[in-house]
Parts: C-alpha cells; structure tokens; sequence
C-alpha cells in the first residue's frame, strides 16, 4: 500500500497526545480504507509529492508577501489567463437575482426539525462544515466564537465534520471513511443526519503541479462529486455556503502553494455559474427534475494577496501561518477567518433567516 506523509493525509482521528497501540491501528485501517478508494491517478500524484525534495523546493519557491495576483472580487470584469473575475456570472460580486430570490426562499424553509426530520418547536438546524485540515482548524474557532453570541438562533447546532488530511479526492466518494465519522460527530452532538440544513465547505487538493485551469477543473468536479455525497446523505439540505483557500505565499511545502491557492476560487466560481446556468448535475428545485445538489452561493471570500490588503480590508501576515509549513493556519490565522464566517452569516441575506434568532 502506498505510504503516506502526514501533510499529505493527516487522519482526523480523536487520540491522546501519546496514542495508544489500538489507536495506532484504528489510524492504519482508517489510512488504509481511505487508500482504496483512490483512483490510479490519485495514488500517482500523491507518490509523485511524496518523493519531492523539500529544501530544493523551498529554494525554487521563496515565501512571498505577496504576489500581484488580484483577488475574484476587485478583478470583477476583468481577466486572469481569460476567465472574468467576479464571484459570480458577468464579474459580478452579489448572486444573479433570480438565484438569490430561490437561495432566499429555500432559507426560509429552514427550520428547526425533530431527527426524524419533520419540523418540531423543540428541534435542532445543523450546520455543518466539510473539508480539510484547514477547515476543522477554522471552523473550530469559529464555534467557540458563536458559542458565546447571544444573537444566534437557539435551535442551530455547529458540527464540525471537516478533518485533517480528507481533501476534496476523499469527501468526493461516498464509500470514503471520511463519512463514517462525521456520522460519529452528528451522534455526539445529539442530532442526526435528517436535521443537516446548512453547510460550509471549503477544499483542496494536496500537491497540485498542473497549469491552470487543470487543478482549478478537478476541483471543481470533485467539489460537484462532494455535493452529491451529502445531499444523498442528508436528505434535508438545502443550503451549502462555499469559500475558496487562503493566501498561499508563505508556503514553505509543496501542499498548497500560489498560483492554486488563488486559482481554487475559479473552481467554486465556475460550480457556482454552472447551478446558475440550470446544468442538471446540480439541480436543486425538485420542479426541475432531481435534486442533485444544495442551493450554493459563495461563503465568505477568504484569500487576499498576502500583506497586500483586499478592498474589504482583508491581509495576510506571515504569523497568520504555522511555522511548520507556511500552509496551516496559526492560531491569529484562524481567529482572522473565523470572524469572517460569522460576521457572513450573521448578515448575508439568506444565512441570517436561519443563522440569527428572529425577533
């Protein structure tokens, strides 16, 4: 079985400092059902990382404090490599009016429901979260902030089910591990998976080498995949908020650097259009035909180009990064963003239906 490094595929298991050997085993039956479900070229490309010198490439690829690459939203109609900016169709920054009208409508739907998923006065919205090591690391601050605000709807219940390590190759296929535990999670926080309402996904994959728009495209299909998963599993989603990485610059490892940080918006952008423009695979009007997919709209837009401020203010530091890789987010880095998505959902003109407590 192929060997991997734990950047690469960190398993997001509950252990103590010093697992113990039943732990150590439960990682390797986790790692390895996770490996069996990868494609030929999945196993490739992460053997290919594998064997990359890291000095040599830290050597080719200086930490940068910025880039001069413009963020989706001050590029509006203008162009990266061809593709408009803009988080949505026309280099526009606010949904179409149509599809905010339907996000607004199914948001309203959103209600507090018993586990059997029928509404109740005494039932539970779930938010969750999907994604990767960056994700849990984010959205773990972000739930001991909503923790203490007052101002949110008492019936929501945050649940973590993003892990270290699970990129977007992994939550795209249903049969991953991955989805054992978030059902693990859903069991811990007393709520099931016919209360999941809402999510926040934000993914990427490990290592991407190919020019643009290749890794910008399978991300997008796998965030497509991703998004078949859970509304196959959580029959009552209706909502799906996705955000893009973070800066990229100061990576100091192969896993996620710039150009891909910046050019995984395209794919949220591009998934996002393609709901827009009616494309099947991603239908959530049961008038239209099969439910595919959540509404989805972008969550907060989280890269900026580095200490070079977005229009909205938005900065990265160096210290809003791990030492270790450059990649991760540090404590402050986590703070930045998790301020960010509850400040989005407390005002955005869906989220807050559900996410706030109504007067």
């Amino acid at each position: 079985m192929l060997k991997l490094t734990a950047a690469l595929l960190a398993i997001a298991l509950v252990a103590p400092a010093q697992p113990t050997e039943e732990a150590k085993r439960k990682q390797a039956e986790f790692m390895r059902r996770t490996m069996e479900q990868f494609t030929p070229e999945e196993r490739s490309h992460l053997a290919a990382n594998r064997n990359v010198d890291r000095a040599a490439w830290i050597a080719a690829h200086p930490a940068r404090e910025s880039t001069g690459l413009i963020a989706l939203p001050d590029l509006a109609k203008g162009t990266y490599q061809g593709e408009q900016g803009g988080l949505y169709p026309g280099g526009e920054n606010t949904p179409p009016p149509p599809h905010l009208k339907a996000g607004l409508a199914l948001a309203r739907r959103i209600v507090p429901l018993d586990a059997e998923g029928r509404e109740s006065k005494d039932g539970k919205i779930v938010l969750i979260s999907i994604g990767m090591s960056n994700t849990t690391m984010k959205f773990q601050t972000f739930q001991k902030l909503a923790a203490g605000d007052s101002s949110l709807n008492p019936h929501l219940v945050l649940v973590d089910g993003a892990q270290g390590g699970q990129v977007a190759w992994v939550t795209s296929k249903p049969t991953t591990p991955f989805w054992e535990v978030v059902d693990e999670r859903l069991r811990v926080a007393g709520v099931t998976r016919k209360q999941v309402q809402a999510s926040w996904i934000l993914q990427a994959n490990p290592g991407p080498t190919r020019p643009f728009p290749a890794e910008a495209k399978e991300l997008q299909q796998n965030l497509v995949d991703t998004l078949h998963v859970m509304q196959d599993r959580f029959p009552n989603l209706k909502v799906a908020y996705i955000s893009s990485r973070t800066y990229g610059g100061y990576a100091t490892s192969p896993l996620n650097p710039e150009p891909y940080a910046y050019e995984s918006g395209f794919a949220v952008k591009w998934l996002i259009a393609d709901q827009i423009a009616g494309k099947p695979e991603l239908n959530y009007d049961a008038a239209k035909g099969p439910v595919r997919a959540p509404w989805c709209a972008w969550g907060p837009y989280l890269w900026a180009d580095g200490m070079k401020a977005n229009k909205d203010g938005l900065s990265y530091l160096r210290s809003d990064y791990t030492e270790q890789d450059g990649t991760h987010p540090s404590p402050p880095g986590r703070q930045k963003v998790a301020e960010r998505l509850l400040r989005f959902l407390k005002t955005d003109p869906a989220a807050k239906l559900w996410f706030t407590a109504q007067p």
